[in-house]
């Protein structure tokens, strides 16, 4: 009795910790999938917008990411009044068009926002499933750790640019995307 306590345990140990290295891999293939099918809710539930805006902004402008956080009217008056009063043109939103349902899609394929092919539809057989799962595009491991994981993603036709998607633990089995690394020469 012992012993098959023993093996029931040490079988629910494996198939955990199979399960949790697999969950940023399943991540990664269902914001493929869900920019594929161009839904948005499952992109909502997969991507911080938040952070990749800002992990896209500070490398579209370098210029926005290096200056500080302008003081508070409390901190330096004088200067706030002479801000509000300054005129602010503004910029053209670069990140924009990164942060998009098919720049999402194009930027996880590898490619440049609006430059990928188009993905390829579907096969919703048992069959067709199988094996785009398993010949699918699998993404390298930059890095795997507990709670982050990123993903080196070449660019078809182009293994030198490498695309590095970063995902990050949100709870036991919930991974979310959180920063995008541009190839060199797109920054």
């Amino acid at each position: 009795m012992r012993n098959n306590l023993f093996r029931i345990v040490l079988l629910a140990l494996a198939i955990f910790v199979v399960a949790f290295v697999a969950a940023p891999f399943n991540s990664y293939r269902a914001l493929r999938a869900a920019t594929a099918a161009e839904d948005v809710a499952a992109i909502n539930d997969l991507v911080d917008f938040a952070a990749v805006r800002k992990s896209l902004d500070g490398q579209l402008d370098p210029d926005s990411a290096r200056t500080a956080e302008t003081p508070t009217i409390w901190q330096d008056p004088i200067g706030a009044v002479k801000r509000a009063w300054k005129e602010v043109a503004p910029t053209e939103p670069k990140v924009e068009r990164y942060i998009t349902v098919s720049g999402l899609g194009d930027i996880i394929r590898g490619y440049r926002p609006g430059q990928g092919p188009p993905p390829p539809k579907p096969d919703r057989s048992m069959t067709g499933t199988a094996k785009s799962l398993v010949n699918g595009a699998w993404p390298g491991v930059a890095y795997l750790g507990i709670e982050r994981v990123r993903f080196a993603v070449k660019r078809p036709g182009a293994p030198e640019k490498v695309t590095v998607l970063t995902f990050e633990r949100r709870a036991l089995f919930t991974w979310k995307l959180v920063h995008v690394q541009l190839p060199k020469d797109e920054r």
